[in-house]
C-alpha cells in the first residue's frame, strides 16, 4: 500500500509513519517542517519538505490511501493569523480532497479534533453531538470534516476526533495538558494549573496512532468517531503528575472555558482498544527526561516557537 501523510514532521506524524513503514507500506511524508524532521531514513519512506498550500506539490499518483494530519494546530496558533488558519486547514483539505478524487485515491483518513464540540456539559459526548467550535481552530476542523464527507460516494472516508494527546514522540509538544504539567513539575519544581475545573478527554499518542492502522484496516467503518477515554479535569492530570512527582499544585485564574469529554464508544464498537493511559505517559516523559532526552525547549511549544520565528503568513 501507498499512503500519503500530510503532517507527517508533526508530533504524531513522527509517531505514526514508523509504524507504517513497520507494515512494509511505501510512506510519502508530507510537511513544510517548521518544526524540524526527525524521521529516520527508510528505503520505503519518501520525504517531501513543502507546503500543504501549494496544492500542485503533493504527489497523489499511485497514492491508495491519503492520511491528512496537516493543520495549524491548537486554539492559540490558529487565532496567531485566522486567514493562515482556514487557508491552511480547510482551504487545503478542500483542494486535497478534490485532487485525491482526480487522482484515483481510494482512502481518505482525516484528524479531525474533539475540540469541535465546544463546551459541553453532557457526560457523555457522542458523535452525534452538535458542533459548537469556539475557535478558528475548532471551526476550520468543522468545515474540513463537512467537505470530506460531501465525497463520501468518491472514497472512503474515515474522520478521527481525537482527545488530546500524550506521550512521548521524536517531534516533541510541551504545549498539551499532560506532557505540560509533567514537565512544569520536572523543570520548575511546581505545577501551575489554569482554571483546572476543565474536563479533557485525553489519549495516548500510541493509541492515536494505533487508531490510524486500525481504520486502514478495517474500510468498512466509515464516518466520524471519537478518540478519547480518560475524561478528567485539569487538576486531576495534575494531581495524577504529582503521585510521581510530589511537588506544588498552584492554581491561577483561566480564560479558557473549554470543557467537554468524548465517549468513543462508536470507535470501540468497530474493534478498537486502548492500550495505554495518562500515568503511561507520564511515567515516559520523567524517564526520557532523567535520560537528558526530554528538556523544555521553545520548539516543543507550538505558539512560541511560532512567534518567535516570524511563522505567520508562511
Amino acid at each position: 500500500m501507498k499512503v500519503l501523510v500530510t503532517g507527517a514532521c508533526g508530533y504524531k506524524g513522527h509517531v505514526l509513519v514508523p509504524k507504517l513503514l513497520k507494515r512494509g507500506y511505501h510512506v510519502i511524508a508530507f510537511d513544510v517542517q517548521w518544526f524540524g524532521n526527525y524521521l529516520e531514513e527508510h528505503d520505503n519512506l519518501e520525504i517531501i519538505k513543502a507546503n500543504v498550500l501549494d496544492i500542485d506539490s503533493i504527489p497523489l499518483d499511485g497514492v491508495d490511501c491519503v492520511i491528512h494530519l496537516s493543520s495549524i494546530a491548537n486554539d492559540p496558533c490558529g487565532d496567531l493569523d485566522p486567514k493562515l488558519t482556514w487557508e491552511v486547514s480547510a482551504l487545503a483539505t478542500m483542494q486535497l480532497a478534490d485532487r485525491a478524487k482526480r487522482k484515483g485515491v481510494t482512502r481518505f483518513i482525516y484528524a479531525s479534533s474533539g475540540s469541535v464540540y465546544g463546551v459541553k456539559d453532557e457526560l457523555q459526548v457522542t458523535e452525534e453531538l452538535e458542533l459548537n467550535p469556539i475557535s478558528e481552530y475548532n471551526k476550520t476542523k468543522m468545515v474540513a470534516e463537512r467537505v470530506l464527507l460531501s465525497y463520501q460516494d468518491e472514497f472512503t472516508v474515515q474522520i478521527v476526533r481525537p482527545a488530546t494527546v500524550c506521550g512521548m514522540s521524536p517531534r516533541m509538544r510541551l504545549d498539551v495538558s499532560v506532557n505540560l504539567l509533567t514537565m512544569h513539575a520536572l523543570s520548575k519544581g511546581k505545577i501551575t494549573v489554569f482554571g483546572g475545573d476543565q474536563v479533557r478527554p485525553n489519549i495516548h499518542i500510541d493509541d492515536i496512532t494505533d487508531v490510524y492502522l486500525h481504520l486502514i484496516d478495517n474500510s468498512q467503518h466509515t464516518g466520524v468517531f471519537n478518540a478519547g477515554f480518560e475524561n478528567i479535569s485539569i487538576m486531576d492530570i495534575a494531581k495524577t503528575v504529582t503521585k510521581y512527582i510530589p511537588v506544588e499544585i498552584e492554581v491561577t485564574d483561566s480564560t479558557d472555558p473549554r470543557s467537554y469529554r468524548l465517549n468513543s464508544d462508536k470507535l470501540v464498537a468497530t474493534g478498537f482498544s486502548p492500550r495505554k493511559k495518562i500515568e503511561n505517559a507520564i511515567m515516559e516523559l520523567i524517564d526520557a527526561h532523567k535520560q537528558g532526552h526530554l528538556r523544555d525547549e521553545d520548539r516543543f511549544h507550538n505558539l512560541r516557537w511560532m512567534e518567535s520565528n516570524n511563522f505567520n503568513r508562511i
